[in-house]
């Protein structure tokens, strides 16, 4: 039997916010280049990264990313980066402004979902969120069990199980 090839870090997700995608209903999603030092692409190469409590602004026509962690390159020396410092994204002007727009507009904000290595570039994919009420929160659940519970009755009757 072929062993299943890890999926290492440098082609593929480095990071990912489950807790975003549960808290908040995405309406739009972007992929963004990110502003780093050489340290931070050698550090997210190792795998090593958190987007736990990081959020984006947008500050005088540019989007920044703040309280993303990416810890200390550990082969590093006094160039080593600060790990929680405030990151560029790099975004078309169309893309900024239309945000820029939106999040104008009502209480939304801007959310890293994932950040990933592309053709060797660090890449986030940034979303366009809107908070979950707790009744959201309890409808999705209820709805993934309902599903789950069908998909199982489905299984049981195409292999002839009766329950």
């Amino acid at each position: 039997m072929a062993k299943k090839k890890k999926k290492d870090a440098s082609g593929g997700v480095i990071a990912t916010n489950r807790k975003a995608r549960h808290d908040y209903n995405i309406l739009d999603t972007f992929e963004t280049g990110i502003v780093l030092v050489g340290t931070e692409i050698k550090s997210l190469r190792d795998g090593k990264a958190s987007l736990v409590e990081a959020f984006a602004t947008i500050d005088n026509g540019e989007v920044w990313l703040r309280n993303l962690h990416i810890p200390e390159y550990s082969r590093g020396s006094w160039t080593n980066h600060t790990p929680r410092r405030t990151r560029k994204l790099l975004m078309h002007r169309r893309e900024i402004d239309s945000l820029e727009g939106k999040l104008r507009d009502g209480n939304r904000t801007l959310v890293p979902l994932s950040l990933y290595l592309k053709d060797g570039k660090a890449k986030v994919e940034l979303a366009l969120v809107q908070g979950k009420q707790d009744y959201d929160r309890r409808q999705d659940i209820k709805k993934r069990d309902e599903d789950r519970e069908i998909a199982r009755e489905m299984g049981r009757k195409f292999k002839g199980i009766k329950a």
